[in-house]
């Protein structure tokens, strides 16, 4: 009998090597060599074959396409396994205590598409073996202690959008070759070894009579780099004191007309005229939406590649053009997966023009609300992989830009979709932007009734909970595939508020009554209960009692949304309790006889 259980095991053990997942075995070995104060790997089970059931993990087709573990507080090294996922397309490692070597192994990684280690502990080189990775469009290792020379490889990945090099040790030249010749000194900043190379400047046109007769305009001086370089290195008053020194040339400045093609990193200033074109001057049956900031238009360029253009309304204001080009330059320094990328603009003395992605799925708030045959409604696997996007686009506007930037109006008008329904977060920015004539003051509320969290309707005052609070009504829009505004009219009694009746319908599992009904019951109950509680812990009337959009992130990931839940249930009853007797008319909604007005739109959609 001792042998008989004796094969067995050795049997066993044998099906497991054959049948075991090469990915599953790289990941067990990182977990194995990191220190997790937090546990977030608890779900990282080496006796689970597939770790497409892990938390943190996202699989297409049971292949790991996303290792998801910023912020998590891991420490301890890379390791070489990591290069055995063969179909990885973004490894998110940033804010962690990562230590050791960039493994060389991360150049087998050719389908990455993204690359984020920055705010670690790593020190060495950046490998040679990094230019295999053909596919790369963002390489943030920013804010570690990385030492030695920019490796030449790097400047050959065509594909290559974002780069983040800064505070670190490198040393030597910094190659203007290639793909490197496109990005600014920003990219670079705080390595006290790096060497910039000059660049010999553009020859100088001959002066040109301006269409007063009594100016001559010039162009950039010393290349868009140098320029940019300007720029990036500090307040608006460093770019202002740079003009004074060469009043002979322009940056910026230069009429789009004669100058079309000039660039700041990755951004195009646009032509007037290229973009007239494009929309058929700005005709209304190309207009995709309209809102508090201006119109947004469909276009089409000269290399037949479809943009949305957003044609924004202000009062213009002396000194307000170089403002409005920082700003503008900030907000396309705002790249991430799950936010809408600024591809250009234009700037002449009566326009203002932002240039965008064309997003061939419209809105969440379209897909939700307007019947298309050739579409069907959006399932259930969708709408949670939608909430999931959009919090991580949040996160990162609230906890990677410098300085951070708070939308003002999330809601689902401004969550877009992709050609393969990912979320992208729209319209983010541009509050500061349309305020910058006033001072660090907000004069005018921004946002649309309804999606407003409470503090900031009645005090004005903004911070990234606001931004949670609109989220969680967010939510609600695409559990119910109603306008937060109608949702009221769903409670259907004069003394409930809207919020007491979704907790009352989750305490009661009523989720028929909640749910759309486009997706005919086809809908995961638990799935539905989770999604409803996140959107509480959201929507609640204390700021400091939201989650930060990163908690959200990991609660939407299936990391600490019980504890979370149970910790809010402890307090409910007298929350519930104050909020009734001193701030029942204060409620952000409520069912009275103003229910039949329509929305306000403060600020709208893309």
């Amino acid at each position: 009998m001792g042998l008989f259980h004796l094969s067995a095991i050795l049997v066993f053990d044998l099906v497991l090597k054959v049948s075991g997942n090469a990915e599953g075995d790289a990941l067990s070995a990182f977990k194995a060599n990191l220190n997790d104060p937090k546990d977030v790997l608890q779900s990282w089970d080496s006796t689970i074959v597939n770790p497409c059931t892990w938390f943190h993990i996202t699989c297409i087709d049971d292949s790991v396409t996303r290792v998801d573990l910023g912020n998590a507080e891991l420490s301890g090294p890379l390791v070489p396994d990591l290069g055995q996922l063969p179909n990885l397309k973004y490894l998110e490692l940033y804010g962690n205590n990562l230590t050791g070597n960039i493994p060389n192994e991360l150049g087998n990684l050719t389908n990455l598409e993204t690359l984020d280690l920055y705010t670690n502990k790593l020190t060495g080189p950046l490998p040679d073996t990094l230019g295999n990775l053909k596919n790369l469009r963002s390489l943030r290792v920013n804010n570690n202690t990385l030492s030695g020379k920019i490796p030449i490889s790097l400047t050959t990945i065509a594909s290559l959008q974002v780069l983040d090099l800064s505070y670190n040790n490198l040393s030597g030249d910094i190659p203007v070759n290639g793909s490197f010749s496109l990005f600014t000194p920003i990219s670079f900043k705080n390595n006290t070894y790096l060497i910039q190379k000059s660049t010999p400047a553009a020859p100088l046109p001959p002066p040109q009579q301006s269409t007063s007769g009594n100016k001559n305009a010039g162009v950039i001086a010393g290349g868009v780099a140098a320029g940019a370089a300007v720029l990036f290195a500090g307040p608006a008053i460093l770019l202002a004191y740079w003009r004074r020194k060469r009043p002979q040339y322009y940056f910026f400045d230069v009429p789009a007309e004669e100058d079309p093609e000039v660039h700041l990193g990755q951004l195009k200033k646009f032509s007037l005229h290229e973009l007239q074109v494009a929309t058929d001057r700005f005709s209304n049956k190309n207009i995709l939406g309209r809102g508090g900031f201006g119109k947004v238009y469909k276009g089409r360029l000269t290399d037949g590649s479809l943009v949305a253009v957003k044609r924004l309304k202000e009062e213009r204001t002396q000194g307000g053009e170089l403002q409005f080009q920082t700003e503008v330059e900030m907000i396309s320094l705002a790249v991430h997966r799950n936010l809408l990328r600024l591809e250009g603009f234009c700037m002449t003395p009566t326009e203002r023009l932002l240039v965008y992605p064309f997003m061939a799925n419209g809105s969440v708030a379209s897909c939700l609300r307007e019947s298309k045959e050739s579409q069907p409604p959006l399932d259930w696997p969708k709408r949670k992989h939608i909430a999931l996007g959009a919090a991580r686009g949040l996160a990162y506007l609230h906890d990677h830009c410098n300085p951070k930037i708070v939308h003002r109006d999330v809601k689902a008008d401004n969550i877009l979709l992709d050609d393969e329904f990912e979320a992208v977060v729209g319209d983010f920015g541009l509050a500061k932007l349309m305020d910058y004539k006033d001072t660090h003051v907000t004069t005018a509320v921004r946002g649309t009734i309804g999606h407003i969290a409470p503090e900031y309707l009645s005090t004005g005052k903004t911070s990234e909970k606001t931004d949670v609070f609109g989220y969680g009504v967010m939510l609600l829009e695409l559990i119910t595939g109603q306008r937060a505004f109608d949702l009221a009219r769903l409670a259907n009694d004069d003394d409930v508020m809207l919020l007491d009746w979704v907790k009352g319908l989750l305490e009661h599992k009523n989720f028929d009554t909640l749910v759309d009904a486009n997706m005919q019951g086809d809908y995961d109950e638990e799935g539905v209960e989770q999604l409803i509680q996140v959107a509480l812990l959201c929507t609640q009337g204390s700021a400091m009692e939201r989650p930060k959009m990163s908690e959200v992130v990991r609660m939407l990931d299936g990391d600490g949304l019980a504890e979370k839940w149970d910790e809010w249930q402890k307090g409910e009853i007298i929350r519930q309790d104050f909020n009734h007797t001193h701030h029942k008319s204060a409620n952000w909604m409520m069912l009275d006889s103003t229910s039949n007005i329509q929305p306000e739109e403060l600020s709208g959609p893309r």
